[in-house]
């Protein structure tokens, strides 16, 4: 059984180019990727408490320039069709309304503010020794959790 699955591991690599190499460079862009969330401070759960207090303009800069740089990244992709580093085409699907976006988004919003942090930055958190943010981490998942056995009585 061992050696089935393993083989069904490496078939399954082969096919989609998951090597080692490609894993460990995912694991190193992700690193950096935490690094510069600590340093930039956007973990900080201070800072995001002045966010929601209005008190400073810091994570407001950062959140309108990381939609900056999704939308001009977005307009360059349509307009040269641009294509994966494996040459695959990238195709952006357009996601209706839906109306529980708003209740989804207040309800984060709120976890967001109680706790310091959406889903990524839990793991800068923790990387960076904010180890209550296990509370938080545990709180995402339970919510996903819950989300995934009420999804079909949810408003979509």
């Amino acid at each position: 059984m061992e050696l089935s699955f393993q083989k069904s591991r490496a078939e399954n690599a082969a096919a989609t180019g998951d090597t080692l190499l490609h894993q460990l460079a995912v694991l190193l862009v992700g690193t950096l990727f935490g690094i510069v969330l600590v340093k930039s401070e956007v973990v900080s759960w201070f800072r995001i408490q002045k966010m929601f207090r209005f008190e400073e303009a810091h994570m407001y800069l950062v959140i309108a320039s990381a939609v900056m740089v999704g939308a001009l990244s977005i307009y360059l992709i349509r307009k040269f069709q641009l294509k994966t580093v494996d040459q695959r085409e990238i195709q952006i699907e357009t996601k209706p309304f839906q109306k529980g976006m708003i209740i989804g988004g207040a309800i984060f919003g709120m976890g967001w503010a109680i706790t310091g942090a959406c889903p990524g930055p839990i793991y800068a958190q923790l990387g960076s020794g904010e180890y209550p943010a296990i509370v938080t981490l545990i709180a995402a998942l339970a919510g996903a959790y819950t989300y995934a056995l009420l999804q079909s009585r949810l408003p979509h």
